[in-house]
C-alpha cells in the first residue's frame, strides 16, 4: 500500500489524495461505528425488593460500573462478578454477541444496567435481553455454576408466520441450529453463525448460537441442545425467534441480522446449479514509447490508476452492501411478542380479590385517591410493604373475559419509564381492577393548579415533566410493540413520582373500552373536552395526531399553570389557546406564563416550548409533528422551527365564533351523555 500511495504522490494531485482519504475515512466510519443498544426485553425475578439509596443499590451501582467496563474489555465481551456481603452481596453476568465490537458491547451493558431497574423497578432479581447483549443481576448465587441456564428462559417470537409448510420450515430451522450449535460448541469463543438454504418464498434461513464462553464444549452443546429442542413447541412456523437463557442462546430469522460472513453454511435441499464463472479479461497497459521518463509516467499510471479504481468500487460496493442490510434489516425488523417464562400468560399478573381488598381496606373512601374517566382508584398496600393504585373500572368493556385478559397481558408489557407500570390485575367477583404502580406525588393537577404547592414546580421541573411526556408518547407512538393512541391525555393522567418524573397513566384503557385502534373513524369518542383534537371531537377521527394536539394543550397548561377550560361558551372567559395564541401575536407571551415561573426561567427556553406547544395544535392533523420529532425539537437548541398558523379554537374577542365550529360541535341536545368541561373521560357523540 506504501508503494501505491507513493506512485499516487507522482501522478495525482494533493487534492484527488485528500479526498480519496477523506472517502475512505468517512467509509470506514459508516462501515465499523457500533450499533446502539435497541428495544430491551426484560424478566423480572421474584427474590425480593431492595429500597431506595439501600446498600443493595450502592452495590449494584458499583457492579454496574465495574461489568460493563470488564465486558468490553475482554476478548470474548464475556464479565461476571460480585459486590458486598450477605444480605447485601449482587452477583451479575453479562454476555454480548460475538460479532460486535468492544465499545458497542459496554454500551449494551451499562444501558441493560439501567433499563432494568426502570422495567423491574427494585427488583432483587432482573434480567434482560437487546439484539447486541444479555445481562441479570441477582441477590442469588446463580454465576456459581456454568450450567445453570436459569429457571425461566426469555423466548421472543417474530408474529409473523411463514406460508411455506410449517413442519419443512421447522425442520430446516433445527437443523441449522443444530450445526451452528456444534460449531459454536467447539470453538473457543462459543459463538457461531450460519445460512441454509430453503425454498423460493424464503431462499435463505440465517441463524446465531452462543454460550457464555467459561462453559466446557459439552455443556455449551448440552445447553443448546435443550432450548433447540423447544424451537418447534415454542416458535413453530414463526419467521423469526429467539430463546435466551443465562447461559446459552440462539436466534433465527429468514433475513440476515448479524455482522460478518457465517461460520458456516448449509445448501438446500435441492441446490440450483452454479452459475457460470464470468470470463476473465486481462488489461494490458500501453506504453508511450517517446522517452523513458514518460513511459514510466504512463506505465506508473497504469499501475496505480486501476488500483486506485478497484478499492473505490470495493468500498463502495461494500458501503451500498452494508446501507442495503441495515435499511432491509430495518424493514424486516420482526414485531416480537415476548413469552418469558412468568410474563406470558395473565395467570402470571393475576392478584387475588381478598388480597386487594385487605390492601385497600375493602376500598375504604380514606384510601380513594380520586375518580377516573375508566373508574375509581384506591391507594393500597399489599402484605410486604409495597404501595399500590388499584382502578376499579366501572365501565363495561364490551369484551369477553378472554379478550380481556389477552389485551391486558398486551398492556403490561409496554414498558418505558415515562409510563406508568400495569403490575396486576384482578377478574374476580364480577370486579375488573387494575394495579399500578403507586405515585406519591399524585396527579400533576393536583400540584400544577394548586396556588400554594405549584411553586413545587420549578422551571427545572416543569422542563424535565414536558421532555418526559413526551418521550412517553413517541414510545407509545413509535416504539412500542403495541402501537398505542392514548385519546384522554390530560394532566390528571399524568403521575409524578417521588422525583417528579413524569408518567403517562390510562394508555391502552381505550382499547379495552371499545377502542379499536386500527379504526380510524369511532363513534364512541373518548376524551375531555379542552384536550380533544378537533377531527376527533367532531368526527370521530382520530390518529396518534390527537394525541400530539393533546400534548400542545398540556405544555401550554404547564407553562401558564392556568386550566385549559375547554369551554366554547362565548359568556365565559377565553379559553387558553385563545389566551396564549392573543398575546404570542402581540409578542407580550411572557405575561401568561405562570407567575411562579417570571425570572426564573430561561426565556428563550420557555419560549421555544411555547412556539412547539402551538405547532401541536395546528389545525391540520398533517401540520402537526411526530412525537419524536417533537423531542428533537425540544433537546436541540440549534433547530429551527416553523412559524404556527392560528390555533383551531382560537375565540376572537369580538365573541363570535367561526362557521365551522360553531355548525360542527354538538350542542347538549345532539348528545347521548352529558357533557363537562374536563371530567368526563368517555361520552358518546351523535352526528347529526
Amino acid at each position: 500500500m506504501a508503494t501505491a500511495t507513493a506512485a499516487l504522490g507522482r501522478v495525482a494531485s494533493p487534492r484527488l489524495v485528500m479526498g480519496y482519504l477523506l472517502f475512505l475515512t468517512v467509509a470506514s466510519l459508516l462501515l465499523f461505528s457500533p450499533r446502539a443498544a435497541a428495544q430491551a426485553w426484560q424478566l423480572c425475578g421474584n427474590t425480593g425488593n431492595y429500597t431506595a439509596n439501600s446498600t443493595y443499590q450502592s452495590n449494584l451501582e458499583s457492579l454496574a460500573k465495574a461489568l460493563s467496563a470488564n465486558a468490553s474489555r475482554s476478548r470474548n465481551l464475556f464479565a461476571e462478578g460480585s459486590v458486598g456481603a450477605v444480605p447485601y452481596v449482587v452477583y451479575a453476568l453479562a454476555l454480548c454477541r460475538g460479532d460486535t465490537n468492544a465499545t458497542a458491547c459496554g454500551s449494551c451493558v451499562a444501558t441493560g444496567f439501567q433499563d432494568a431497574q426502570q422495567l423491574c423497578p427494585y427488583k432483587n432479581d432482573a434480567a434482560v435481553v437487546y439484539d447486541d447483549c444479555y445481562l441479570r443481576f441477582s441477590n442469588q448465587d446463580f454465576i456459581a455454576s456454568t450450567t445453570d441456564n436459569g429457571n425461566d428462559n426469555i423466548i421472543l417470537m417474530n408474529t409473523q408466520s411463514v406460508s411455506s409448510p410449517v413442519q419443512a420450515f421447522d425442520a430446516a430451522v433445527v437443523m441449522l441450529l443444530n450445526a451452528t450449535g456444534d460449531y459454536a460448541a467447539a470453538n473457543s469463543s462459543r459463538f457461531a453463525t450460519g445460512e441454509e438454504g430453503f425454498d423460493a418464498s424464503y431462499p435463505t434461513i440465517y441463524g446465531l448460537t452462543q454460550c457464555t464462553p467459561d462453559m466446557s464444549s459439552a455443556d455449551c452443546r448440552s445447553c443448546l441442545g435443550s432450548i433447540i429442542s423447544a424451537m418447534p413447541g415454542s416458535l413453530s412456523g414463526s419467521k423469526g425467534g429467539r430463546i435466551i437463557g443465562t447461559r446459552c442462546n440462539f436466534r433465527y430469522e429468514v433475513y440476515s441480522f448479524f455482522s460478518g460472513a457465517p461460520s458456516l453454511r448449509l445448501p438446500a435441499a435441492s441446490p440450483p446449479a452454479p452459475l457460470p464463472s464470468p470470463t476473465a479479461f486481462n488489461v494490458t497497459p500501453t506504453a508511450t514509447p517517446p522517452g523513458r521518463t514518460r513511459t514510466k509516467t504512463g506505465l506508473a499510471l497504469a499501475i496505480v490508476l486501476p488500483i486506485i479504481a478497484a478499492v473505490l468500487a470495493i468500498s463502495f460496493v461494500c458501503l451500498c452492501f452494508f446501507s442495503r442490510r441495515r435499511k432491509q434489516a430495518r424493514e424486516q425488523t420482526p414485531s416480537y411478542s415476548t413469552i418469558a417464562g412468568d410474563m406470558e400468560s395473565i395467570e402470571s399478573l393475576l392478584f387475588d380479590i381478598s388480597t386487594l381488598r385487605a390492601a385497600t381496606g375493602n376500598f375504604a373512601e380514606s384510601n380513594r385517591l380520586g375518580e377516573g374517566g375508566f373508574g375509581a382508584v384506591y391507594k393500597g398496600i399489599l402484605r410486604d410493604g409495597q404501595e399500590i393504585a388499584v382502578k376499579r373500572l366501572s365501565q363495561s368493556s364490551g369484551q369477553g373475559i378472554q379478550e380481556l385478559k389477552n389485551e391486558l397481558v398486551l398492556v403490561a408489557k409496554l414498558q418505558q419509564k415515562n409510563l406508568v407500570r400495569l403490575v396486576g390485575v384482578c377478574l374476580q367477583e364480577h370486579e375488573k381492577l387494575l394495579v399500578y404502580e403507586y405515585m406519591p406525588n399524585r396527579s400533576i393537577d393536583t400540584i400544577l393548579f394548586d396556588p400554594e404547592r405549584n411553586k413545587e414546580l420549578d422551571w427545572g421541573t416543569r422542563f424535565k415533566i414536558i421532555n418526559g411526556i413526551a418521550r412517553g408518547l413517541q414510545y407509545l407512538h413509535e416504539d412500542s410493540q403495541l402501537k398505542i393512541i392514548h385519546r384522554d391525555l390530560k394532566a390528571s393522567n399524568v403521575l409524578l413520582d417521588s422525583d417528579y418524573t413524569p408518567k403517562i397513566s390510562d394508555f391502552g384503557l381505550a382499547r379495552l373500552f371499545g377502542g379499536d385502534q386500527t379504526r380510524e373513524i369511532t363513534s364512541r369518542v373518548v376524551g375531555t373536552y379542552g384536550y380533544m383534537a378537533p377531527e376527533y371531537a367532531m368526527r370521530g377521527h382520530y390518529s396518534i395526531k390527537s394525541d400530539v394536539f393533546s400534548f400542545g394543550v398540556l405544555v401550554l397548561e404547564i407553562l401558564t399553570g392556568r386550566r385549559s377550560s375547554g369551554s366554547f361558551n362565548i359568556d365565559q372567559s377565553v379559553d387558553l389557546l385563545s389566551l396564549v395564541w392573543e398575546h404570542w401575536t402581540m409578542g407580550t407571551i411572557a405575561e401568561v406564563m405562570d407567575p411562579s415561573l417570571r425570572g426564573k426561567a430561561p426565556a428563550q427556553q420557555m419560549l421555544k416550548c411555547v412556539h412547539i406547544a402551538l405547532l401541536c395544535v395546528q389545525d391540520s392533523p398533517v401540520d402537526r409533528p411526530m412525537m419524536s420529532t417533537v423531542n428533537v425539537m425540544l433537546s436541540s437548541s440549534t433547530s429551527s422551527l416553523q412559524a404556527p398558523l392560528k390555533p383551531v379554537f382560537f375565540i376572537p374577542k369580538s365573541g363570535y365564533y367561526s362557521t365551522v365550529y360553531s355548525e360542527s360541535y354538538p350542542t347538549a341536545s345532539q348528545t347521548t351523555g352529558a357533557v363537562s368541561p374536563n371530567e368526563v373521560s368517555i361520552t358518546e357523540l351523535e352526528p347529526r
